[in-house]
């Protein structure tokens, strides 16, 4: 489709609009907790690491960044391995309600987060005794699993099934099929959907708030309960810069991981 030099320019302002609302508060937030200022001011007085060493020796903020690393370290474990077997499950396979089982697993992720934290959180503490620590992270596995499936499934897809058949008429083991042919090929693909389901856990709140047990705080959790703390402002700032550059990181290495090995599926 050719554009006229009009349109192209319509759509370059329309881009470079769209994506300084969404990043240059971003940029903000980053700015702000290298600032001198204890209280918001614009533009910063000065700069300084003052506040990120507070923050690195706030308990409080300590204990909320480790559990937020291990509930989405968990949740990503419990998606990959559950995501995958779905995902083989509904790609290679055929059998009755397939397309219906296709919609209960990426339902989670569709559905809005106070939806499925209620539900969970009826589930948990109405007959399986309470929250706890597995129960958030369960919540978080429940929408963690949709990313693996979708990459998993996509990256199958690509894949030819004879590939798979030939390793099995040579005289392999299914289980020597999936270990040297077809796991090879999904490799990239599994980590991509790990690192996007480590972002995801981490910087999830809503399904957090209704799963997570007595004096469990995560990181957003701890954000949310001392944003409007006047005291606690500078080190709030800290503590949403990582969570910005934890929730980034992943985002952009999966972004890359799926470019670097689109090319390399087995035809």
């Amino acid at each position: 489709m050719v554009l006229s030099p009009t349109a192209r320019w319509l759509l370059r302002a329309a881009a470079v609009g769209v994506l300084t609302f969404i990043y240059v508060p971003l940029a903000v937030v980053l700015l702000n907790s290298f600032s001198a200022s204890a209280t918001f001011a614009w533009p910063p007085p000065g700069l300084t690491l003052r506040w990120w060493q507070v923050a690195a020796s706030n308990e409080g903020v300590r204990t909320a960044v480790l559990t937020s690393v291990q509930v989405a370290v968990l949740a990503t474990v419990v998606a990959v391995v559950l995501g995958t077997l779905a995902s083989m499950a509904l790609v290679r396979y055929e059998f009755f309600g397939r397309d219906a089982v296709s919609l209960l697993v990426v339902l989670p992720i569709a559905l809005p987060g106070i939806v499925t934290g209620i539900a969970l959180n009826t589930l948990f503490t109405g007959f399986l005794g309470g929250l706890t620590f597995l129960t958030l992270v369960i919540g978080h596995a429940t929408f963690c699993i949709v990313v693996v499936v979708n990459n998993a499934s996509a990256r199958l897809r690509r894949m030819s099934g004879t590939v798979e058949e030939a390793s099995m008429d040579l005289g392999a083991t299914p289980w020597t099929t999936w270990l040297l042919v077809t796991f090879p090929a999904l490799r990239g693909a599994l980590l991509a959907g790990a690192l996007l389901a480590f972002a995801l856990s981490f910087d999830e709140i809503v399904v957090t708030t209704f799963t997570a047990g007595p004096g469990l705080q995560t990181l957003p959790l701890w954000i949310f309960q001392n944003l409007f703390r006047p005291n606690q402002s500078p080190i709030v700032n800290v503590a949403a810069a990582v969570l910005v550059l934890v929730s980034v990181l992943p985002v952009y290495l999966a972004n890359r991981l799926s470019g670097d090995t689109a090319g390399t599926t087995t035809k």
